[in-house]
């Protein structure tokens, strides 16, 4: 029984357009007067937070390595004898952080003023406070997102969870039978946007969609402001000390980007948007594909998102998953959170009315993986390919 009877609102969407364009940004859905006035000013406190994190981190930081020296000196005179190259590493470990400190300044040196259709002020001279341990954690998963995306480190991981959804894409939508620049391929979760670029660069018709600011921020940097390979380094391992083989792993450089973002062809269709998935995409039977990739479990109710992608997607149309299932807001006790089962989402794409084409309960990858370290996650991901029949209700 398909499940597609609810009408599709106007199209949203606010894009950004890379490549020295500014984005465009879609807000959540807020009513007249005061009720939107009071939607734009905690926007505009958000954003401000996340900016304040990025510019926290070496306090934040440098905190961390005092705290361990302070242990370090602690410990009696002859078992700190026995280390004499500790206090040492610490020091490089806060040049590390200076030297990340600057690449996170540099991110946001502009970001007041990235929104073509939003302008939040410049807080540039603004106090910096402390913020709280889930921004700064966010802030360092997002510098190891620099790896996944835009390194030569991150490679294998790409290979691992990019590649099978590019695979399917070329099969389905191959240059002998179709005009690529006519393929409308979408990316909820982008991230700081290689899946997507990497599918304009075929020559498909590509958008990439993030919500969080940190991801935005970090995107925006990568594809507007970076056009010669490895020009930039960072150290994304320093805030790991535990697990750690050799000290020396723990300030090991990685250089991005590895491509430049900028060598897309003349004629490409590359675009990003900023906003929430469900807001901002409501338009009926506009996208050939949708490609996602580690997204569906950050959802609070997946099924919203599959009836969103049943919406969205063109009668014949076919939507590619591979990721895994760990739902983002699972122990968040004042968010809803519905973490159902792969066997339950099937039953409920089937329900929709969707076709299963392809199918695989295991492949092995990686997320934001330190090669480096003891200690490795792996996830046994599912991906699938199903297909919206060309003749929907």
């Amino acid at each position: 029984m398909a499940a597609a009877a609810a009408a599709c609102a106007l199209s949203r969407k606010r894009q950004l357009q890379p490549a020295g364009k500014a984005m465009r940004r879609g807000g959540r859905r807020s009513g007249p007067g005061g009720e939107a006035e009071e939607e734009e000013e905690l926007e505009r406190e958000h954003f401000r937070r996340i900016i304040n994190a990025f510019r926290y981190y070496g306090i934040n930081m440098h905190e961390r390595v005092n705290r361990a020296e302070r242990q370090f000196r602690s410990l009696p005179a002859i078992q700190q004898k026995l280390l004499p190259q500790f206090l040492p590493h610490l020091d490089k470990i806060r040049k590390c952080i200076d030297h990340n400190q600057g690449i996170l300044q540099t991110v946001v040196n502009d970001c007041t003023h990235m929104f073509e259709n939003k302008e939040y002020g410049d807080d540039e001279n603004g106090k910096i406070t402390p913020a709280s341990t889930f921004d700064m954690d966010k802030l360092k998963s997002t510098l190891k997102q620099f790896v996944r995306d835009w390194s030569e480190t991150g490679k294998p991981e790409r290979d691992s969870c990019y590649q099978p959804i590019i695979n399917e894409i070329v099969k389905n939508f191959p240059k002998d039978r179709w005009d690529l620049s006519k393929v409308n391929i979408l990316v909820p979760g982008a991230g700081l946007g290689r899946l997507a670029w990497e599918i304009a660069m075929l020559g498909y018709t590509c958008q990439g969609n993030e919500w969080s600011l940190f991801m935005l921020f970090s995107s925006n940097f990568v594809l507007n402001r970076c056009s010669e390979t490895n020009s930039y380094k960072l150290y994304p391992w320093i805030h790991q000390f535990s697990n750690n083989k050799r000290s020396a792993d723990q300030i090991q450089p990685v250089y991005f980007p590895d491509v430049d973002p900028h060598s897309l062809p003349p004629d490409a269709n590359f675009s990003m948007t900023a906003g929430d998935f469900q807001e901002i995409y409501s338009e009926c039977n506009i996208w050939d594909c949708i490609a996602t990739c580690f997204f569906i479990d950050t959802a609070h109710n997946v099924i919203d998102y599959i009836d969103t992608i049943w919406k969205i997607l063109k009668p014949g149309g076919i939507w590619i998953n591979l990721g895994p299932l760990l739902y983002h807001f699972e122990n968040l006790a004042n968010e809803l959170s519905i973490e159902l089962s792969y066997e339950d989402i099937k039953s409920v794409i089937l329900q929709y009315g969707f076709h299963i084409e392809v199918e695989n309960e295991s492949v092995l990858t990686t997320y934001t993986v330190n090669e480096l370290s003891m200690m490795k996650y792996y996830y046994e991901c599912v991906m699938f390919v199903v297909r919206k029949p060309g003749s929907s209700v």
